[in-house]
């Protein structure tokens, strides 16, 4: 079957200024992440854990992951996903809408994107004004569990 005319959902958010995009399909929940224990030995992107609603969730620093700047110094809000029965946070600045894009308008990673941006993403899609970057969340986990393996 043919690509075209496939509209996929993506949640979108602010990262250091970035505008990403998560598979809609893959997100669970947005919260404040409120209480999160660091973990000591952790790799520079594991902010911590915490308990939320029963669940031990790590907390995965999208800007250190990414290799971006900017932004606060604490983010405000965390992506909720899941992984092999094992739940994350992923750590964004700000959430943003819902959007339906047309898979026939994702475009290939620019050649001059960072390597850390390219390992995750798998493409973007012009907006009006700004570049969306299309994330892949089980890229952006397996990446942190191969660091904690290290």
């Amino acid at each position: 079957m043919s690509e075209s005319g496939i509209l996929r959902e993506y949640v979108t958010a602010e990262i250091g200024g970035e505008l990403i995009g998560l598979p809609i399909l893959r997100v669970q929940d947005v919260f404040i992440p409120e209480a999160a224990t660091r973990v000591p030995l952790a790799p520079p992107e594991v902010a911590g854990v915490l308990n939320l609603r029963g669940r031990i969730v790590t907390l995965i620093d999208m800007r250190r992951r990414l290799g971006l700047s900017g932004g606060n110094d604490k983010a405000a809000l965390a992506i909720g996903v899941e992984l092999r029965g094992e739940s994350y946070g992923l750590l964004i600045d700000a959430i943003g809408e819902v959007l339906k894009l047309d898979e026939d308008a994702r475009e290939p990673n620019p050649v001059n994107l960072d390597p850390r941006l390219a390992r995750v993403s798998t493409g973007i899609h012009r907006l009006n004004e700004r570049l969306l970057m299309l994330i892949d969340v089980d890229r952006v986990l397996d990446i942190a569990m191969e660091s904690m393996a290290a």
